[in-house]
């Protein structure tokens, strides 16, 4: 049966400058310098050294695959002097090789990973660190030499199509071998391990009567399928998959629907990278993400800008999470790119295609901002559309467009519904211009699905401001900005998914805004995760009211020189109560944001809120004295674009 062996301590890794360190994988080399500012982050090829024992392994009957699950970007693998892997493009996905004819006892494995500038491999250009390494786990992978397919995409030989029929669901479950005279057997079981039913030959069609639907957040049932394959009267391979069954449908009046029922997404953007980590981060870093996001109440994520994790899909196939996958095609077209994005597509859904999570593919990502060849662009999308509908006809594709890119352009008409990545009151001025240009796109595209991949304002939590405006990074006018949207999109509810931009701080090497170069600032939690700002309680206000809270907002903004003070507070309850210093300012019934006009007293004031058995404080001091940590130092202002 198949056994997998982990290997990641005690490798060399040799730096652009020659220097060597002995160190564990996960790696980035750009942990630091890729998120400090300057653009400057190094960017070439370095070299990861090892020697490792061979996995044990039967040499008549079994073979043996090297396999990496994330090495950014590219990749040239030499096992004991022999190059056993030409290339690999692409810095996301899973990737493997069979190594048997040339493995040995002891193996000394060279990897040079190069994250260098070209022409060729995506992404080259965009608003976020291309942190170089090898940053997810490398294995050996043993497994009988009669086995299901391992040589297709990095995928696991077994693909899983749920529709569903009335009262009834298909289980399609199609296995891929190479092996001769073998035997496939297939099982299909439920969430507590009992076999619902059972199927032989290389493509099964499962009939489910009443079947249990993976819903959402409310109930993300999973079922597993097992198929093993015999030879001989022998099992010599197994590969399982956790599946949902679950129906999907985007109505562009109406918008987003999961098993028939309206189910409106409202949801978050999420980077991998972590403050001092980078992209090496582990099951942990995830984990908490997604308790991050649970917390929020946002039910669907935009898996920005590239393929994620296995562990994460996971994650969300296990809670119920609505996902938008993507490769990262993305701001520049590149001609000489082209097939890179078919290679990195096609890797994306044959190693993602049974999760019920995924609803979408995302074929590109503001890919107008740079284009020398204008046709050569939209006939690279028709041929990626093309491709991703063969692949999978089951889930729509979708774009990311960027402003500047009109509603009118000929590539927004292309994949099957679309979404605007729009920064209306943030970029450029006046926040209605949103409700402007939503009500525009549906007048004059009532049958087309319309979406908004990103929305958001930087927020640090160290600036503030008594008048904030737009562009000065201040928490009070992200604030601003974010209540407004939030009830923009009330008033368009046919958009089939809104996703703020971002859930997390993350690095931008070539940003500098708001004091802290490297960095962009439009998270709702900081990049070590430490600090959850104002507007992420927020949206937990408006999303989530199975946990009840009350917040007061701007408390960072200790120091304040009017007396005359708005006061707001963010919860989830019916009700709140406002208390300065101990008296009853008022108590106001509403939802979601409640608003308090205050005066402030010479000094300290405590502020006190209450709804029912909760509450929560907060200090403000009335002060004569300016406090210019509050504005952020006026620097060279630099944005990635």
């Amino acid at each position: 049966m198949r056994k997998t062996t982990t290997f990641m301590k005690n490798w060399l890794f040799t730096d652009l400058d020659g220097s060597q360190t002995k160190l564990d994988l996960p790696h980035t080399w750009n942990a630091l310098d890729g998120q400090d500012g300057g653009g400057d982050y190094r960017r070439g090829t370095c070299t990861y050294e090892t020697e490792v024992a061979a996995p044990e392994f039967d040499k008549e009957t079994e073979v043996v695959y090297l396999q990496f699950h994330g090495v950014n970007a590219t990749a040239n693998v030499v096992l004991n002097g022999k190059e056993v892997v030409a290339q690999h493009d692409g810095g996301y996905s899973t990737f493997r090789v069979d190594v048997t004819d040339v493995i040995e006892d002891m193996n000394k494995i060279v990897v040079k990973v190069d994250n260098s500038k070209n022409d060729r491999v995506y992404p080259q250009m965009a608003d976020f660190t291309f942190y170089g390494g090898i940053y997810r786990d490398v294995e050996w992978l043993v497994v009988n030499k009669d086995h299901f397919d391992l040589d297709y995409c990095g995928s696991n030989g077994i693909k899983i199509t749920p529709v569903v029929k009335g009262s009834k669901a298909e289980v399609r479950v199609d296995t891929y071998t190479k092996a001769k005279d073998v035997e496939i057997k297939v099982s299909l079981m439920d969430a507590d391990g009992k076999v619902v039913d059972t199927g032989a030959g290389d493509s099964v069609n499962f009939v489910v009567e009443n079947p249990h639907l993976w819903n959402g957040l409310e109930d993300p049932y999973l079922y597993t399928v097992v198929a093993t394959l015999i030879k001989d009267n022998v099992e010599v391979d197994r590969v399982s998959s956790t599946c949902g069954i679950r129906s999907i449908h985007f109505d562009p009046k109406t918008g987003f629907y999961l098993n028939g029922k309206s189910y409106p997404l409202h949801g978050v953007s999420r980077h991998q990278d972590w403050k001092a980590i980078g992209n090496a981060i582990n099951h942990d870093n995830m984990e908490l993400d997604m308790e991050l996001i649970k917390e929020i109440g946002a039910n669907t994520i935009r898996l920005a800008h590239y393929q994620h994790d296995q562990y994460f899909y996971d994650l969300c196939d296990k809670v119920g999470m609505i996902v938008w996958a993507e490769i990262p095609y993305i701001s520049h077209h590149m001609p000489g790119g082209n097939a890179n994005t078919l290679s990195q597509m096609e890797e994306l859904i044959a190693q993602n295609y049974n999760h019920p999570s995924i609803v979408t593919w995302g074929i590109s990502n503001e890919i107008t901002i740079k284009v020398t060849d204008r046709e050569d662009m939209i006939n690279n999308h028709k041929v990626l559309q093309k491709f991703v509908k063969e692949m999978d006809p089951t889930r729509p594709t979708t774009m990311a467009c960027y402003a500047m890119c009109g509603p009118f352009n000929r590539v927004t008409k292309i994949t099957d519904i679309v979404a605007w990545n729009l920064y209306l009151g943030w970029y450029v001025p006046f926040l209605w211009l949103n409700d402007l240009w939503i009500g525009f796109y549906h007048l004059i595209y009532p049958n087309r699905c319309l979406g908004y991949s990103e929305y958001g304002a930087e927020g640090m939590p160290n600036l503030h401001a008594e008048k904030p405006k737009r562009g000065d990074n201040t928490e009070e006018y992200q604030n601003i900005y974010h209540e407004f949207m939030l009830e923009c999109f009330k008033r368009h509810p046919y958009m089939w998914g809104t996703y703020i931009w971002n859930m997390f701080d993350f690095a931008a090497d070539d940003r500098n805004q708001g004091g802290e170069p490297g960095m962009n600032h439009k998270g709702m939690v900081t990049f070590d995760r430490k600090l959850k700002k104002d507007c992420f309680y927020l949206y937990k206000a408006y999303w989530n009211k199975k946990d009840p809270f009350v917040y007061i907002a701007n408390r960072r903004f200790t120091y304040r020189k009017k007396n005359a003070q708005e006061i707001t507070v963010y919860s989830n309850q019916p009700e709140v109560s406002l208390y300065l210093n101990g008296n009853l300012v008022e108590t106001k019934k509403g939802e979601n944001v409640f608003k308090f006009k205050v005066t402030l007293n010479d000094g300290e004031n405590k502020l006190e809120v209450k709804s029912g058995n909760l509450t929560d404080e907060a200090v403000i001091v009335r002060t004569d004295e300016n406090h210019p940590e509050y504005v952020a130092p006026k620097v060279d202002t630099k944005n990635w674009f």
